[in-house]
């Protein structure tokens, strides 16, 4: 083999070819023929005569240079294999580039090539490739061709580049069902056609040329599609193109994205230079799954000043756009400004009302007590759209008229049917609501369903100032910017437990479209799921799906933490906290109203099944040993520590004034029964708590702290010195046991003032007279929560 190719191209022709075969001869094709003699030869001059004879002579050369002959094809031949009957070893390949070659016609006998290399040459016929049946990939690109597959179709033939040529028009190429690439760029094509049977057609190519339209693409399983470069106008026609990755359509006249949307295979998007002005037409892309390269360069969107985070924003998905990386930070960016989390809204607006009422002139707030470890007293129901939350808080509210009152938000939306304001809402304009919070009159505000809604500062003050808890109804909305201000409101989860029953419920009001109702609907998963990401973000769950039975709950709840009913009902407090959905104590050691240490209320197994599967995890035993009253050597162990935390404090030089005062406000009772442990509780004085703190003087007068008085709940007043407990009284008073928590958690434990709240008790059922109670001028008489200092609470009795 090595010989053949040392004597030239005739051995290794003979290779390529069968034995049998002769390689034709090169014909030095447009040589000048030889005219007759019709008269005397005209005579010349010997240097006229050389010169012609030259410039014949150059003629003839570069006519046999554009001709392929055997040592040119020779010098192109590479790659060795096997022909395809398996019976001799022959070239495979054919590569000729920039050989400014015209006549290939001598390929005719090269007929085991199975890729052909032939651009950047001068060639207007490939006749020769009929010839070829084991062809399989054709780069005829920059050439002269006008008409291209004027051969017989290899049956293999798969990639074929005919670009840079002067084909005027398509042709039908149904006999070519195995080709997957055709790049026929740089021709002048005005329209796609023919390509109806190339079922296999995977790589199409046909910018720079004269389109118009898209069309004649319909079901092909094209994956990379050019045709930049034309002068098309709309996005039309590939619809069907369910496998299309990759599209190139800059330098057209495209002003919108419409069809581009349904391809969840696409992944690069070229529109640079087009005439694309709308922002919104980037919705049409908005869904690709797998899009991660965009380029709208040179197109009028641009020069819109939220483009580029706005463009992020609607395509989180992508990782370039315009030629540039898109960073994580980019992302959050546009997130946060466009559609930010719940969280971040919530805090944003909690930051604009902050810095709003700051501006404004300041004054003491009436929802603010003595103790800063005393929040406000507010209750918060909240759930989904009709969930019962409106109709429960106005009949917690006049049950527990004493304790609470109902606070209206504020909001833009329309009243429905049965609404009143100022008794359900107060509806405003949006004008009046911006208005509103400019001037920092909100606590808290939201948006939901497309309308606003805003807890007035002056609502809840209004009812601070009555010495009232407030009430107040929400969606999830509302309950996370609520969350970010200083209040710590009680937060009730009201969500229906039958999803269908709901619907129907919705449906029967007739006051919401069928979007407005698979919202509300679905909003039901949500409260239920943030309930169980998030445990204890919520302080209760109710089942609403029988009104009357979620407000017996209610209340009842409502009631054990007021004091007003005993705890003794209830299992115990593992119950209430797994009942309740949460894996945090319902109530621990905090107060719903301050001054009460009130224990946690159950649920009933209904609804702790619904919303914990957990919800008996505990052992029957170990909540009797927990709930077991404190035996004789914890009872005397206790009497010791109180005795010795009573003489710490008592023996101490006070005038006759302050000592009688404080004796009649601490007088024992006579035992109800011969019980030790009654009459203990009713002498002694608890002051060490989990928030121990000193007594406080105001305007001359002492003020016990909000969990030494249950009377009431009013802030006693009495005109003693202020009294210090030593450290020594406060750390012998801690629990057995308990070392380093300093609270006193025993069974029959009582908090300062509960004697007053018996004989309180005691006259209602021995007599119509209200209870007497140490009162100041300007307070009520009557109890009420929370506890508001002398000189906050209105003259009105």
């Amino acid at each position: 083999m090595a010989g053949g190719q040392e004597n030239g191209g005739e051995g290794s022709l003979g290779e390529r070819l069968p034995p049998s075969h002769e390689p034709p001869q090169p014909v030095a094709q447009g040589l000048p023929e030889e005219q007759p003699q019709l008269g005397p030869p005209h005579r010349k001059d010997e240097q006229e005569e050389d010169g012609e004879e030259e410039e014949e002579s150059e003629r003839s050369e570069g006519r046999l240079e554009r001709v392929l002959n055997e040592d040119t094809a020779a010098e192109g031949l590479h790659t060795l294999g096997y022909s395809a009957p398996g019976t001799e070893y022959v070239y495979l390949h054919l590569t000729l580039p920039g050989r400014e070659l015209s006549d290939i016609s001598i390929l005719s006998g090269y007929i085991h090539l199975q890729k052909m290399e032939l651009s950047s040459n001068k060639i207007n016929d490939l006749s020769c490739i009929s010839h070829m049946p084991y062809l399989m990939e054709l780069n005829a690109s920059k050439n002269e061709l006008t008409t291209y597959f004027n051969f017989k179709p290899p049956k293999n033939l798969r990639e074929v580049d005919f670009s840079h040529n002067r084909i005027p028009k398509m042709q039908d190429l149904a006999a070519y069902h195995s080709l997957t690439k055709l790049l026929l760029d740089y021709n002048e094509i005005e329209e796609i056609r023919g390509l109806e049977k190339c079922h296999s057609l995977a790589q199409l190519g046909l910018s720079h040329n004269r389109l118009t339209a898209i069309r004649g693409l319909e079901n092909l399983p094209i994956r990379i599609l050019n045709l930049s470069f034309n002068q098309i106008e709309k996005v039309t026609g590939l619809k069907s193109l369910k496998t299309l990755q990759k599209v190139d359509l800059s330098c057209n006249k495209i002003n919108s994205l419409q069809g581009l949307e349904e391809h969840d295979l696409l992944e690069v998007i070229n529109l640079e230079d087009n005439q694309v002005a709308e922002l919104s037409e980037l919705k049409w892309i908005g869904d690709l799954p797998l899009l991660r390269v965009l380029n709208l360069l040179k197109n009028p969107l641009q020069e819109q000043g939220d483009y580029w985070l706005l463009a992020i924003f609607t395509l989180l998905q992508i990782t370039e756009l315009d030629l540039k990386k898109v960073s994580v930070e980019e992302k959050v960016a546009a997130v946060n400004r466009w559609d930010p989390p719940p969280e971040v809204v919530a805090a944003e607006d909690h930051r604009i009302h902050v810095l709003s009422n700051i501006l404004q002139p300041q004054r003491v707030l009436d929802s603010t007590l003595p103790a800063a470890a005393d929040p406000y007293p507010m209750l918060v129901l909240l759930g989904p759209l009709v969930c019962g939350k409106r109709e429960l808080s106005l009949k917690i509210c006049r049950q527990f008229k004493t304790f609470f009152r109902f606070g209206p938000c504020h909001t833009t939306r329309t009243a429905y049917f049965g609404e009143e304001n100022r008794l359900d809402y107060y509806f405003i304009s949006q004008e009046e609501f911006d208005k509103m919070v400019k001037e920092g009159k909100f606590l808290a505000t939201y948006k939901y369903s497309g309308h606003c809604y805003g807890l007035g500062r002056d609502t809840v003050e209004s009812i601070a100032r009555e010495g009232l808890a407030t009430c107040v109804h929400l969606e999830i909305e509302g309950v996370r910017s609520l969350k970010k201000t200083y209040f710590k409101p009680k937060y009730i989860l009201l969500v229906p437990k039958d999803k269908g029953k709901y619907e129907q419920h919705l449906r029967r009001t007739g006051l919401f479209s069928r979007p407005e109702i698979e919202e509300a609907v679905s909003r039901v998963d949500m409260y239920l799921q943030i309930n169980q990401d998030f445990p204890g973000y919520f302080d209760a769950v109710i089942n609403t799906d029988e009104l009357d039975e979620a407000f017996a709950e209610l209340s009842l709840l409502v009631e054990v933490n007021l004091g007003l009913k005993p705890p003794g009902i209830f299992d115990s407090t593992q119950d209430i906290n797994s009942r309740a959905g949460s894996r945090t104590k319902l109530f621990p050691e905090q107060k719903l109203f301050p001054g009460r240490r009130i224990p946690a209320p159950t649920w009933s197994p209904s609804v702790g099944d619904f919303l914990e599967p957990s919800a008996k995890r505990y052992p029957r035993d170990l909540l009797d040993v927990l709930n077991a009253p404190p035996g004789s050597m914890e009872e005397a162990s206790l009497q010791r520590r109180r005795s010795a935390a009573r003489r710490a404090l008592f023996h101490r030089d006070l005038d006759a004034e302050s000592k009688s005062s404080h004796q009649q406000l601490l007088k024992p009772r006579p035992p109800r029964s011969s019980d030790a442990r009654n009459v203990l509780q009713d002498q002694n004085l608890h002051l060490t708590t989990p928030e121990t703190r000193e007594f406080g003087t105001y305007k001359g007068h002492i003020f016990v702290p909000a969990d030494a008085v249950l009377a009431g709940s009013l802030w006693t007043q009495v005109p003693l010195s202020p009294i210090r407990l030593p450290r020594e009284a406060k750390a012998e008073h801690q629990e057995p046991g308990g070392a380093g928590k300093g609270v006193d958690t025993s069974k029959d434990a009582e908090v300062p003032g509960e004697n007053l709240q018996r004989r309180s008790n005691k006259a209602k059922l021995g007599s119509s007279a209200e209870p007497q109670l140490q009162t100041q001028p300007g307070s009520h008489s009557k109890p009420v929560l929370p506890p508001i200092p002398a000189g906050r609470k209105s003259t009105n009795s």
